[in-house]
């Protein structure tokens, strides 16, 4: 038996979406975003000034950095202490949102430590506080996950922590706030939402109702995130920002793979965000997993749907949007990666790596590292 959530209550689509807001009755709004970007595209003037028109309070909350850690969420679960918000909205890229997530919900149950993370029980819904994601950003998908991916600082770890009560009510896809992402914004974030379909794909805990999400999101993500890339164009920053959402609605019920693993690995280590590590890593994980009947059986069909090898695409793909092809092209130190290896070998084989479809040993996962890092995707052949 399995349950299956694609969702909270609405997901809002379509232009000028983010005046679906003045509909919801908010009486006080506590608003986490990002330092800048929000504000110089005028996102939260918009976001504000609706509030204010419907006699809303609001208190912005804007110390989200990027891969957030915990410590960001306690400074703004004291803030909303202060505050009492009947509304928690984040807006921005996936670090505002999931600190937002995370916030709602440790906020309305005090009793859960979230500084320990091994012993957490958490609930499934939330009774106090309404929950709402805007993304600015069209990759991580967590407008409609069960997921808030967070750094534990002394474990040199992203860790994400699940629970029902972590859905947003609403997800709205207004995309004029993604027309204002840098080409490399756009191309990371495009790449993480393409690494969740796929590693949603060939998760052999799909489904049906994934199935088909996961397939439309990679054949929709393949042939307009390089017109995205490419042209600063309303309706190819749509598409993506769609196909996003789908994937996240149909990961969030499956679960992800390696890709993930080694990418929180890195991220909780190095300075290099979430999607460019997914990108990354995505061929040769992806190399790794075909030796599995199933696994080789569900990538040649996605290979026929989208009419070329998707390993070949995705590196071709990578190449088009200026996804460096291994992490010394990244910039990441040689010294540095050697000296941390053992450790990033042992963290990587922790979170989605346990669900990925092939069992990965400790040696395997060394050997899967050294490709990423040196660019040897045949030695994973």
């Amino acid at each position: 038996m399995k349950e299956i959530k694609l969702h909270g209550n609405s997901i809002i689509i379509g232009k000028d979406s983010l005046e679906y807001i003045k509909g919801l009755q908010i009486k006080r709004a506590f608003i986490v975003t990002g330092g800048n970007s929000m504000f110089k595209n005028g996102a939260i003037d918009r976001l504000t000034n609706i509030l204010r028109d419907v006699d809303a309070e609001y208190e912005l909350f804007c110390k989200v950095k990027k891969n957030p850690s915990i410590n960001t969420v306690l400074d703004a679960i004291e803030k909303m202490k202060e505050f009492q918000p009947d509304t928690v909205i984040g807006i921005g890229g996936g670090s505002p949102i999931d600190v937002a997530k995370a916030a709602a919900v440790f906020y309305e149950y005090p009793e859960l430590d979230i500084k320990n993370p091994d012993n957490l029980i958490l609930p499934k819904m939330r009774k106090k506080v309404r929950l709402i994601a805007i993304p600015s950003t069209s990759g991580t998908g967590t407008e409609v996950t069960r997921a808030s991916v967070l750094t534990y600082d002394d474990m040199n770890l992203k860790i994400g922590l699940k629970c029902d009560a972590f859905i947003p009510d609403v997800a709205v896809l207004d995309a004029a706030l993604t027309l204002s992402m840098p080409k490399n914004i756009v191309a990371e974030t495009g790449m993480d939402a393409l690494t969740h379909a796929v590693e949603c794909y060939i998760n052999k805990n799909i489904d049906e109702f994934t199935e088909v999400l996961a397939e439309g999101a990679i054949k929709g993500l393949i042939k307009y995130l390089p017109l995205s890339y490419e042209y600063e164009n309303y309706e190819y920053r749509e598409k993506v920002h769609i196909y996003s959402t789908m994937a996240g609605c149909a990961f969030s019920n499956v679960g992800l793979g390696m890709a993930h693993g080694i990418s929180h690995a890195l991220g909780g280590r190095f300075d290099l965000s979430h999607g460019l590590l997914n990108a990354i890593a995505l061929p040769y994980v992806l190399l790794f997993n075909s030796r599995d009947r199933e696994v080789k059986q569900r990538l040649d069909q996605i290979s026929r749907i989208i009419g070329n090898d998707i390993i070949e695409e995705i590196v071709n793909l990578n190449k088009k949007i200026g996804i460096p092809l291994s992490l010394k092209d990244a910039d990441l130190d040689e010294d540095v990666f050697l000296r941390e290896f053992e450790v990033l070998s042992q963290n990587s084989m922790k979170g989605s790596t346990r669900v990925n479809p092939v069992k990965v040993e400790l040696e395997d996962m060394k050997k899967i590292l050294k490709a990423i890092y040196y660019g040897r995707l045949d030695d994973l052949r």
